[in-house]
């Protein structure tokens, strides 16, 4: 047995864990009794637990098997990571079409998780930028899956947190960039109502944008923060000291924590002060940025997760219709800034529309995220906000869920019956199962 948690680290269980290194392999160690699939565990809660059964680890799964020069289509291994393509690839001028907020995840369960980032508004979820999958089936059979075979399978795999089967090769398209640097804007806002308004001056403007809200900031100040947009730059944009490597790769993270904090380095003040630093880096960012800086600011530190303590956290996430969304958020921040809980890091995006998968997160709509260090009423409040997330219309994304129970998944989730119908076709008997999908209902 081997210790396991997510991300968050709020659940460790024990679960089987074998990391194979061929289909044949994986295929042998499939475990009727209960098996999930896992990648880099960056998961927020128990989506890649299983306890007391078996996870296989992807991890070893790494390999690329062809790259298209001409149109950046690869295919790959589903354990191949994005700071494994971007060390390979973005030398050669190619960028992740879709990232999300870090890149210590692998491409499998960047599917499972139909993963989004900063421009979602204007580019969509990561199944924008697939166009082919191998899947091994509970029954042993291994099935290709695009838009156009196996649909049904393709669409219900994104989102569907690796519960219909284990994707072993993916073809994705790559970004073709002139540098890995980006032209950025930092925009400082006073309040709820102009930060969503900002958000939407900007949504046409650039691609990527995201907003850092300050936590202490209550009553008329409610919203207060700052907004940073921004695009992929071109050479010409680049000043002389960065033109000269245009296309720089980052490497490892030069800092880390090296131990789970005690609990007690984690309170008002040290969030306090960690809070003001961020709104100033945020306030007074550089007219360039790297993508390390830009896209992915947490990689830079190994393990940050372990600074919320033994007991971990919780990342909750949220997206709420756009009608009325100035009143519903204003209600859901007060509720948290008021709830003698600890809020601390956050972000604030806009959505797109739907993509095709049908348990991905994203609906069009306002979206935010915040961690909170596990304490004593965390649970009720974040079943609080599930309410009033699912009274707005909206819905909790999976990915970094540890605490949504079943009824509440279902009536966030309107196709989640034409899911576990195909949950039947495909996995009739139940073999792919999880912590998570035991806990909201996608398996039993």
């Amino acid at each position: 047995m081997t210790r396991l948690s997510g991300w968050g680290a709020n659940v460790r269980v024990d679960c089987v864990v074998r990391e194979p290194e061929t289909e044949a392999q994986v295929a042998a160690w499939l475990d009727p009794a209960g098996t999930i699939a896992r990648g880099l565990g960056r998961s927020y809660g128990d989506a890649a637990l299983n306890d007391g059964k078996h996870v296989i680890g992807m991890t070893r799964f790494n390999r690329y098997i062809a790259f298209d020069e001409a149109t950046g289509t690869l295919v790959c291994e589903a354990g191949v990571s994005l700071e494994d393509i971007l060390r390979h690839f973005a030398p050669r001028g190619w960028f992740p079409m879709i990232t999300p907020g870090t890149k210590f995840v692998t491409v499998g369960g960047c599917i499972a998780n139909d993963v989004h980032g900063k421009a979602h508004h204007a580019q969509g979820c990561f199944s924008s930028c697939v166009d082919r999958l191998t899947i091994l089936l509970a029954s042993g059979e291994i099935v290709a899956a695009s838009r156009t075979e196996n649909p049904d399978l393709f669409w219900a795999t994104f989102g569907g947190m690796g519960l219909l089967g284990i994707i072993l090769t993916v073809s994705l398209r790559l970004r073709k960039v002139e540098t890995t640097y980006f032209r950025q804007k930092a925009i400082r806002v006073n309040d709820l109502e102009a930060m969503l308004a900002a958000l939407d001056e900007y949504d046409h403007v650039f691609p990527y944008s995201v907003a850092t809200l300050d936590v202490f900031a209550t009553g008329a100040r409610l919203g207060r923060g700052v907004l940073v947009v921004g695009d992929h730059a071109s050479r010409d944009d680049l000043p002389a000291r960065l033109a000269s490597d245009p296309l720089r790769v980052s490497g490892p993270p030069k800092l880390t924590v090296p131990f789970e904090l005690p609990a007690f380095t984690l309170n008002r003040v040290s969030i306090r002060f960690v809070n003001a630093v961020v709104q100033q880096i945020q306030a007074h960012a550089s007219s360039i940025s790297h993508y390390e800086a830009f896209v992915y600011p947490l990689d830079k530190l190994a393990h940050w997760n372990r600074g919320y303590g033994p007991n971990g956290f919780a990342q909750y996430q949220f997206v709420i219709p756009f009608a009325n969304g100035l009143q519903r958020m204003r209600d859901i921040l007060t509720t948290i800034l008021s709830s003698g809980e600890l809020p601390f890091l956050n972000v604030l995006k806009r959505l797109g529309k739907e993509s095709g998968g049908l348990l991905s997160f994203p609906q069009e709509g306002y979206t935010f995220a915040i961690d909170f260090p596990i304490r004593r009423n965390t649970a009720a409040l974040l079943k609080r906000l599930d309410a009033m997330v699912l009274d707005a219309g909206g819905r909790v994304y999976l990915g970094k869920d540890s605490f949504l129970d079943a009824p509440t998944f279902r009536a966030m989730y309107p196709n989640l019956d034409r899911w576990l119908e195909l949950k039947a076709k495909y996995d009739p008997n139940g073999v792919f199962t999880s912590d998570l999908g035991r806990r909201v209902g996608l398996t039993e």
